[in-house]
């Protein structure tokens, strides 16, 4: 119980992919610009990253060395498509807005490293942990992200307006305003990490 739990934490907190390991950029720049937009895409990627980690680990021992990792595209990918069908199923307007990023799930770094780390080499239910946690630290991160960008970019939260009089920097909301609070973010932490290590 007590390695579950250390592997479900180490993913929200000492090896959160974004802030530390620093994997699945590209989706958490494209996407961040609203929390509804985070939440789903955190959501859809925490529900590849647990199915896809346990099928992994099942199959680990069977699956040829030659052929791992066409093996893992083969299982991320039918669980990419699983969330991609409900999402056109029953939130249309969240799969528009998350567009091409939902089946780029497939490539994310973040899946794919989890798989050829850890999946491959721990049992089911470390592996479910693992995957738990690191999804939930990406879904974390996103919505930190996005929180500071549509609150001070858009002056919104969550598509509700916070003040007529609130004058919003429209810069966050575009591309170099995700990067300027990606940028700023991973480099507070950072420095508030060295200085607990003094």
């Amino acid at each position: 119980m007590n390695r579950l739990w250390k592997e479900f934490t180490k993913g929200i907190f000492r090896e959160n992919p974004i802030f530390f390991i620093v994997l699945g950029l590209c989706p958490t720049l494209a996407v961040s610009t609203s929390l509804n937009n985070a939440i789903g895409m955190g959501l859809a990627a925490t529900f590849v990253l647990v199915c896809s980690n346990a099928i992994i680990s099942l199959i680990r021992n069977v699956i040829p060395d030659k052929i791992r990792i066409p093996c893992y595209i083969v299982v991320i990918a039918t669980f990419v498509s699983i969330v991609e069908m409900v999402m056109k199923a029953y939130v249309p307007a969240l799969d528009r807005a998350l567009g091409i990023f939902v089946p780029l799930i497939v490539v994310n770094c973040i899946i794919m490293g989890r798989a050829e780390a850890f999946a491959s080499k721990n049992p089911v239910l470390v592996s479910v942990a693992d995957g738990l946690g690191m999804g939930l630290g990406f879904t974390l991160a996103l919505l930190v992200v996005s929180f500071i960008r549509e609150t001070f970019g858009s002056g919104k939260i969550a598509g509700l307006s916070i003040s007529h009089s609130f004058e919003p920097a429209l810069v966050l909301s575009l591309a170099p305003g995700a990067l300027l609070v990606l940028g700023f973010l991973i480099g507070g932490i950072r420095w508030i990490r060295s200085l607990r290590s003094y």
